[in-house]
């Protein structure tokens, strides 16, 4: 990987944070990603943010696998420790480190195939285990580096930019990490950076695993119509649930409250939510309704809690109904059945040209 220096010039008025240090102390090498990559995006966040929190670079550990979100690393704190792992396989790397040093900084950058592919029993086990760290998804919906195919967290029904359908349902990052107990997992958008800052702000200073999923459009292979991870079809479906900003540490609020009631609760900076919880009559099978629901409760400011979705019948979305394979097991169906042969697998092979 080939990394270019940026210019050590830098004007004299610079504001600087508590250690003296400018904006520019913060900054990497000059990035090689494709003009106008959401994931550059980020990187100025991180920056803003490294920088606003005064943390020493020098105690910074920057992780990530393979892929082109894992480039953003070199693109940031030049004097932090970098490593980039096997793909896939950061979250092992950042829990050695962790487990020798647990008083550096530890932040993970990593994309939605190296964390929901290939690395995404890493992923888990980091979750599970609660690691100290800021782990951070920038996700396109494709694979950048092998020319855009569907990643796992393509949407069911989006286009791949020469034309394919995605048949496939998508794994979300942000449910998964809520269902297997995350401590802090939030969602923004690359081009949001208002947002985005405190986000990654709380991250850093979280005790615990901190997830933040980044919708970060690829604007080479996934930026087209019929994509639903372009820049236009994210600004035109992106909607901020909350205002964010960094909260710091305060009293913990509790609520208690019975199935169909509605709780309103006082936030530390004086905001009010407030809660739903689900009652009994409430059908938890069907997804359009909890789709439904979801979006009608947050019109009037409330937060549905409780099981939202189950899917009743999981066989219309199995594997193999949606891939079309034969009843028969494929250890049992003849080599010369399952080999294509040259020709065939030309044939094959030109539908990727």
């Amino acid at each position: 990987m080939t990394f270019i220096a940026k210019p050590k010039v830098r004007h004299p008025s610079l504001p600087t944070n508590a250690l003296g240090l400018t904006r520019r102390d913060y900054e990497g090498a000059l990035s090689t990603l494709c003009a106008g990559c959401g994931h550059d995006s980020i990187t100025a966040a991180i920056v803003e943010a490294s920088w606003g929190l005064s943390l020493e670079p020098q105690n910074m550990v920057k992780l990530s696998g393979i892929g082109c979100s894992s480039k953003t690393t070199a693109y940031f704190v030049s004097g932090g420790h970098g490593f980039n792992s096997v793909h896939g396989r950061m979250p092992s790397i950042a829990m050695g480190a962790n487990a020798a040093n647990r008083n550096l900084t530890f932040l993970g950058v990593s994309g939605d195939g190296d964390t929901l592919s290939i690395g995404l029993g890493q992923f888990c086990h980091a979750i599970r285990r609660n690691l100290n760290m800021l782990y951070i998804i920038e996700n396109n919906g494709v694979y950048g580096l092998t020319k855009g195919q569907f990643s796992a967290s393509a949407d069911l029904g989006t286009r791949a930019k020469k034309g394919e359908i995605n048949v496939q349902p998508p794994i979300d990052p942000v449910l998964l990490a809520i269902t297997l107990g995350a401590t802090f997992v939030a969602r923004s958008f690359s081009g949001d950076k208002q947002q985005l800052v405190p986000l990654v702000q709380a991250g850093l200073k979280h005790a615990g695993f901190a997830l933040i999923d980044v919708l970060s459009p690829c604007v080479t292979f996934n930026d087209h119509e019929g994509s639903t991870k372009s820049y236009a079809y994210t600004r035109e479906h992106y909607e901020p649930a909350v205002h964010a900003d960094f909260v710091p540490l305060e009293r913990e609020i509790t609520a208690a409250y019975g199935p169909g009631e509605t709780l309103p609760v006082v936030m530390h900076d004086g905001s009010r939510i407030l809660l739903r919880k689900l009652d009994a009559a409430y059908d938890p099978t069907s997804r359009t309704t909890a789709a439904a629901q979801i979006q009608e409760r947050m019109k009037h400011g409330e937060y549905l809690t409780g099981l939202l979705y189950v899917d009743a019948d999981p066989h219309k979305s199995a594997f193999h109904v949606v891939n079309g394979t034969p009843d028969a097991a494929l250890n049992s169906i003849p080599y010369e059945a399952l080999s294509p042969g040259s020709k065939g697998l030309e044939k094959v092979l030109a539908r990727y040209r």
